[in-house]
């Protein structure tokens, strides 16, 4: 079992594109919704993720915050591509920016389609109370707040959130 231990950022400008390193197209969606996560229901969600020219199957614990029970598992891009079919909600489309800053690897994401105009970045970490060096291009930490997880932007995408949502 992989535990995740991850922050996540709203970023402000664009100073973090002169410095990533690499570009990764993303689509995933979700098997299970996040109405069943949300009644506790269903403790884990399911996500299909075709990355590039790779595809995974990924179950992530419900728990919010920084730290949650991962698990990851390639699979064929074909197989991706009928779950991607099956899935409930919308579909997460988005440029995955790798930007290398202070020692760490950040994950800057470009959202698209129905999430256009929302960036994220995210940072993983090794232990919990890790100190980072924020970039200047790190804005407001958003780590605890479900509106910004993926499976809620395929649920309830950016497009359509309301200024209060959108705000700080």
């Amino acid at each position: 079992m992989g535990i995740e231990i991850e922050r996540k950022f709203l970023v402000t400008g664009d100073g973090w594109r002169a410095a990533a390193h690499a570009v990764i197209p993303m689509a995933q969606g979700y098997i299970n919704d996040a109405a069943a996560l949300d009644s506790g229901a269903q403790k884990a969600s399911v996500r299909v993720r075709i990355q590039g020219a790779q595809a995974f199957v990924n179950i992530k614990s419900r728990e919010v915050g920084h730290t949650r029970q991962e698990f990851d598992y390639p699979i064929p891009p074909d197989d991706a591509r009928a779950l991607l079919a099956l899935c409930v909600g919308g579909l997460v489309d988005k440029r995955r920016h790798l930007v290398r800053h202070a020692g760490l690897v950040w994950e800057v994401d470009e959202f698209l389609g129905d999430n256009a105009g929302l960036v994220v970045a995210e940072v993983e970490l090794e232990h919990a109370d890790q100190v980072i060096a924020k970039p200047d291009w790190v804005g407001e930490e958003v780590t605890d707040q479900v509106r910004y997880y993926n499976l809620a932007l395929a649920a309830h995408p950016y497009a359509r959130w309301s200024a209060a949502e959108r705000g700080p």
